[in-house]
């Protein structure tokens, strides 16, 4: 069975490293929330256990949490982290996206 969501080589580094800082996490949790003008947005926590209808995706020694909001727009998404002179960011590669507003924010599936 494919995964729900794929990780870069650069994304799983990131991802270790950020809970390497946090101990108590046993995982990043992935969801989408309403917001921008496109309708939905990705959001990333710290996750301390996983919930009863998380889905959990294991990469390279990396655990994902996939809130079950997020599991149907996420699915075939490739994530992916970027850092340049000026910023560093998560970049998620979706091909369920059907739209996105200008500045980058939000998305629509």
């Amino acid at each position: 069975m494919r995964a729900a969501i794929t990780l870069t080589e650069s994304a799983v580094k990131r991802v270790k490293e950020l809970l390497k800082q946090k101990p108590e996490s046993i995982a990043l949790r992935i969801g989408v929330r309403q917001r921008g003008c496109n309708g939905l947005s990705y959001t990333l926590d710290y996750a301390q256990e996983k919930k009863k209808m998380d889905e959990e995706v294991v990469q390279d020694g990396v655990k994902l949490l996939i809130d079950p909001k997020a599991q149907l727009s996420l699915l075939g998404t490739e994530m992916d982290f970027v850092r340049d002179k000026l910023s560093s960011e998560f970049i998620f590669n979706n091909p369920n996206i059907k739209g996105t507003c200008g500045c980058g924010e939000s998305f629509n599936v």
